[in-house]
């Protein structure tokens, strides 16, 4: 199963967001992610980049 984790820059760093993200959609100009237990999160940011290799996607500040 391909489940990605997401992670908001800060500066140099990267804090992770959020784990076992399995869907990223936009709603009212913000991110909503979902998880594969349901849970979701909504966040003002913008993709920074997505690796689907390592199934990471970064986000910055919007």
């Amino acid at each position: 199963m391909c489940l990605s984790k997401v992670y908001l820059a800060k500066d140099d760093e990267a804090e992770l967001v959020l784990d076992e993200v399995t869907s990223l959609r936009t709603r009212n100009g913000k991110l909503l992610l979902s998880t594969l237990l349901g849970e979701e999160t909504e966040i003002s940011a913008r993709i920074k980049e997505i690796d689907f290799l390592t199934h990471r996607i970064t986000l910055e500040k919007a």
